[in-house]
């Protein structure tokens, strides 16, 4: 199998960590490589009391993220990540996989923007969604028992141009799978994981 680093891009609120869940049932030699994951630990640790520190934290995440994903690929590790990828990110990966020899696939999941934008504000409303991504000021072990009433919630014009101006859509590195995840009746799982076997051999 050849040294690969599987990007799960595309739109926000697509389903992307099923899909990955879907993948490493399958592949087992994956390991998560989660931006998210890093940003949440530091939000915890540190905390943030504007939107300044909140973005300094963000920065630091990020070069933390290209750090352990260049450590783990000259480590030889098969890896996955999700995000919301666009043009910002796009230079660093494919600096970071050529420099180690390793192939790219991007999975860029797709769908309609409204249907999309009514799946983010159930999943920020959800208790189990970390408050740090709702909020401009949180320290770890803070509550918000109405999250509705967040400063940071992403309205439905915030979300519409995020999706129409970012990229998010024609983002790729390397091979390509697109899925349009608007009817989840109708995607065929068993068909991308047999697409995805194939490229990685």
């Amino acid at each position: 199998m050849k040294k690969t680093i599987i990007l799960l891009a595309g739109y926000p609120a697509t389903g992307k960590s099923y899909l990955c869940n879907k993948i490493l049932e399958q592949n087992h030699d994956f390991e998560v490589l989660s931006q998210d994951e890093m940003k949440e630990k530091l939000w915890d640790e540190y905390g943030f009391n504007n939107m300044e520190e909140k973005n300094e934290l963000e920065k630091k995440s990020w070069n933390q993220y290209y750090e352990v994903m260049d450590q783990k690929m000259k480590d030889g590790i098969f890896l996955i990540s999700d995000y919301p990828f666009s043009d910002k990110q796009k230079d660093k990966i494919a600096t970071v996989a050529k420099k180690n020899k390793y192939q790219v696939i991007t999975i860029r999941l797709t769908g309609d923007i409204e249907f999309l934008y009514n799946r983010s504000k159930g999943r920020d409303l959800d208790s189990s969604r970390h408050l740090g991504h709702l909020v401009s000021c949180y320290h770890k072990g803070d509550i918000l028992e109405d999250r509705s009433k967040a400063d940071c919630i992403v309205t439905k014009e915030i979300f519409f141009d995020r999706c129409m101006n970012r990229g998010y859509d024609k983002f790729q590195l390397g091979k390509l799978i697109e899925i349009d995840v608007t009817d989840i009746r109708k995607i065929n799982y068993p068909q991308i994981l047999k697409e995805l076997a194939a490229m990685l051999e």
